[in-house]
């Protein structure tokens, strides 16, 4: 993902093979050419190009920031104390009943005639099973990256407000890699690498100088995504520690994404054209990278079937693709209020329409709906009206 500021022709940008390496959205040869090439890597080294930035002016300018801190405050938890370590978890049990979100909206029925036609129950519970660990692998490397992310953040934002928001959303973070982890060694014997799609939007996230763009790539983009996943999976689950786990997650979630797009809001009101089609093509490459992660090529090859031979079938599953494109009801509506979808002829429109996920612009974005994902409060469903 390379970002620059200094490009004044427009023309310059947007197609697909530009900003994302491929002129097909789902051409599968260039998806699956991106791979972990070490899977037994357990150290990852990124440099950070940033300057860390002081600020002598304390007085309180952002009154909807010192709001969010002050909620973050009250709003803490501790993972060891409010969540019940002792429940146990029978795995089998609880995929067979969460089949649905184990198996990423997948319809068994529809794999017949393939290379998993053989498949009985046995081994598509086994599938579930793998892919909820997969899952909830990809949830913790997130958290990782968000917590890296928002110490970054803190170092970098030259707002006061913003960054005592920050540092109480490193603890959040910290917490957050301390729970799936937890969960995935304690309850799932395990869990997988770092998906590749996901580890390359990390990098670039960190990689990139510019405070406002690690506010959009990990705020805005990864957690928003992460948010509508969480809510999804807390409301399908009848497991009641995962089920606790993530309700307690989403209530912070909701204030990092709301963090985001307030400081953003502020500064991409002043921004050229040019700067904001950057912002823009940042958006989309980063919606993309999320979409492709979870094709979950990793679960496919831990079960023996070589993902080339069954994606292609798993890309037209209507079921799987409307459970793909509701994890990008949070992205969205905060898009939409940042500006980014109808600047420069609407080109983030366009590309958004491309991916099948337009029709949530108007959904609450998370400014509006933060308060409902407030501990002690119902947890909202993630389809409005359900």
């Amino acid at each position: 993902m390379t970002v620059t500021d200094n490009n004044s022709d427009n023309a310059a940008h947007g197609d697909n093979e530009s900003v994302i390496g491929r002129a097909d959205l789902d051409d599968l040869e260039a998806i699956l050419a991106i791979s972990n090439t070490d899977p037994d890597e357990v150290e990852h080294s990124v440099r950070d190009n940033c300057e860390a930035v002081f600020t002598w002016d304390y007085s309180l300018t952002r009154p909807a920031l010192r709001k969010l801190y002050e909620k973050a405050k009250t709003g803490q938890w501790n993972a060891t104390t409010d969540l019940d370590w002792s429940i146990g978890v029978d795995l089998e049990k609880v995929v067979a009943g969460d089949q649905v979100a184990a198996s990423a909206g997948i319809d068994p029925n529809l794999y017949d005639d393939t290379v998993v036609g053989h498949w009985g129950e046995k081994e598509w519970l086994e599938f579930g099973i793998e892919n909820r660990k997969w899952t909830l692998s990809q949830f913790l490397h997130g958290e990782q990256g968000a917590l890296l992310c928002t110490a970054k953040i803190t170092e970098t934002v030259p707002w006061y407000d913003a960054k005592l928001y920050a540092a109480t959303q490193v603890v959040d973070e910290a917490r957050h890699v301390e729970v799936f982890g937890r969960y995935l060694d304690e309850k799932m014997g395990g869990g997988y690498q770092v998906n590749a799609h996901l580890r390359m939007l990390l990098d670039d996230i960190i990689e990139d100088s510019r405070w406002d763009l690690t506010y959009l790539g990990m705020q805005v983009m990864v957690e928003g995504l992460a948010l509508a996943a969480f809510g999804f999976m807390h409301q399908m689950t009848e497991e009641p520690l995962l089920k606790k786990l993530l309700r307690y997650v989403m209530s912070d979630e909701a204030r990092h994404v709301a963090f985001g797009v307030l400081s953003l809001k502020e500064v991409y009101e002043e921004m050229t054209d040019a700067e904001m089609m950057d912002r823009q093509e940042f958006a989309y490459e980063a919606a993309v990278r999320m979409r492709d992660r979870f094709l979950s090529q990793e679960v496919w090859e831990r079960m023996g079937v070589a993902p080339k031979d069954v994606l292609p079938i798993v890309l037209k599953d209507p079921m799987r693709d409307l459970f793909q494109q509701m994890l990008f009801s949070k992205i969205v509506p905060n898009c939409k209020k940042l500006g980014l979808l109808d600047r420069n002829d609407s080109w983030l429109r366009h590309r958004y329409e491309e991916m099948g996920v337009i029709q949530f612009e108007d959904w609450e974005d998370t400014i509006e709906e933060v308060s409902k994902f407030e501990l002690g409060n119902e947890a909202p469903s993630p389809i409005p009206g359900m």
